[in-house]
């Protein structure tokens, strides 16, 4: 494993103060003003609620270069990648829930049963209350931003707290928050995870965490104290299956993309490979030759369009994994570029991985790429069964067979067929994980589900029900014996 320490010239950009923390009075004042708040955005009209979101969407347009600079400060990410990733998939939520609110919101008339004849009945969306957002660090403003846009279109209030590893991110997204509500409303605090604990300790309406299921966890046990509905998105090892049958080359450059975006820290990101044993040779070959296109191996691929790892300790750890693999007989055919100080790891491809190396055991969150060979499906499958359910399944197959082998035989939060992370671009699909990879879901009509109370309503106009009021009769045991044979 090579390490360089070749300095890099790191943007030029202005670095935001480090992040304080909020103070608790602060916390409690504004927790205690949004409880009266929250009680007059019950009657807000979508109307109201979609002038919000385009006050939102202004606040971010017009800090456009800010939010470009803040990325490249926290992680010297590209400006393309930026744009795509953060201003493009917010804008596109903001948008495509302005154009459906009104439906999505509207009360659900539900046909009687039998036994409810002369009745009338309905499904109404009521807003939740108090909804707190904790962010993650990898995506601060698509997922941060991506829950607060139903979370505002249901009428509720929120307390939104970013996380302190991208202090940059998080002092432009306090000033969006600020410039468009009011923190009765809408509210942002910095600070670090003693924060997010006073934070927890009070009773929301609904929580929304994003991060890791161990993490996920203390989130889920501090709600349970107050019985606040959770929604989580964490993570997990998405695996990617590649058969004989497969497009290799559209494999390789969709697979890079996924993986190697953001410098692999994607929750969503193809965490290993099992590619058929009898197209691993051309497949790994196409890899590198698009490797060496995109990025290039070695000192050339500091200079790449290729995002730096979160801190040096995520970094460490990354490192840790890849020389813990190689320890255990793994093999790396390409990359290995590691320099924890300039937070810098090459994209890496190992192979002959051992099942039992840490980097199969735990969630890289890094531009490191397992490749396992397999001659037999079924053995995947169970591999796959084996551990905790991943967030996202991938697979790279013409075969309908294998396809439908593969769906009916696992579980995940969702799966590509022949594309990878394109899920989360799509506002009609739902997004979220299952078990450990997470608990409820998102993105447009499923946002509004997360972020309200789906109120039964019935209405009667016969009472018919009036039959099986006492005193009991014959006439009553009569009805009941039709009614057992009817139904």
């Amino acid at each position: 494993m090579e390490t360089l320490s070749v300095p890099v010239q790191a943007p030029t950009r202005p670095l935001a103060l480090p992040v304080v923390n909020a103070q608790s009075a602060d916390i409690q004042r504004i927790f205690s003003a949004q409880r009266n708040t929250a009680l007059k955005l019950r009657e807000s009209t979508v109307e109201q609620r979609i002038r919000k979101l385009r006050r939102l969407r202004k606040a971010i347009e017009i800090r456009h270069d800010q939010i470009i600079a803040a990325g490249a400060a926290d992680f010297g990410k590209p400006d393309i990648e930026v744009e795509m990733t953060e201003i493009l998939t917010v804008i596109m939520e903001i948008s495509h829930t302005c154009k459906h609110l009104k439906k999505w919101l509207k009360p659900k008339r539900v046909p009687s049963t039998a036994l409810m004849l002369g009745t009338s009945a309905s499904v109404r969306y009521e807003p939740r209350g108090r909804c707190l957002i904790i962010s993650p660090w990898n995506y601060p403003l698509t997922l941060t931003f991506g829950p607060l846009v139903p979370a505002i279109a249901s009428g509720n209030t929120v307390i939104i707290k970013t996380s302190e590893l991208t202090p940059n991110l998080s002092a432009v997204m306090v000033e969006i928050i600020r410039d468009a509500f009011d923190e009765s409303e809408v509210a942002i605090l910095e600070g670090d995870a003693s924060v997010a604990s006073e934070l927890l300790a009070l009773p929301f309406d609904h929580s929304f965490f994003t991060g890791s299921p161990t993490i996920g966890k203390v989130v889920m046990r501090a709600a349970a104290e107050h019985l606040t509905s959770v929604t989580l998105e964490l993570g997990g090892k998405s695996p990617t299956i590649i058969d004989e049958s497969a497009d290799l080359e559209m494999a390789v450059k969709t697979i890079t993309w996924g993986k190697f975006l953001n410098a692999g820290q994607t929750c969503i990101a193809p965490d290993h490979l099992y590619v058929a044993s009898n197209v691993r040779d051309r497949f790994v070959q196409l890899l590198r030759q698009h490797l060496d296109q995109v990025y290039g191996e070695g000192a050339k691929a500091r200079s790449a369009p290729l995002a730096r790892i979160v801190n040096q300790r995520h970094a460490s750890r990354i490192a840790g994994l890849i020389e813990d693999a190689l320890e255990r007989g793994a093999r790396a055919s390409y990359g290995s570029v590691i320099d924890v100080q300039d937070r810098f790891i090459s994209p890496t491809l190992l192979e002959d991985v051992p099942s039992d190396a840490k980097i199969m055991q735990e969630e890289i969150f890094g531009p490191v790429l397992p490749i396992i060979v397999f001659d037999d499906l079924d053995e995947v499958i169970q591999r796959i069964n084996a551990g905790p359910k991943p967030l996202a399944l991938y697979i790279w197959s013409k075969n309908r067979q294998h396809i439908e082998q593969i769906l009916q035989n696992t579980s995940a939060g969702a799966s590509c067929i022949n594309h990878v992370a394109g899920h989360f671009l799509h506002n009609n699909l739902p997004f979220g994980g299952v078990n450990n990879s997470g608990i409820g879901s998102y993105h447009a009509e499923w946002g509004i589900r997360a972020f309200s109370h789906e109120r039964s309503v019935l209405e009667s106009k016969i009472m018919l029900s009036s039959l099986f009021f006492p005193p009991y009769t014959q006439t009553t045991r009569r009805i009941l014996r039709w009614l057992f044979k009817f139904f």
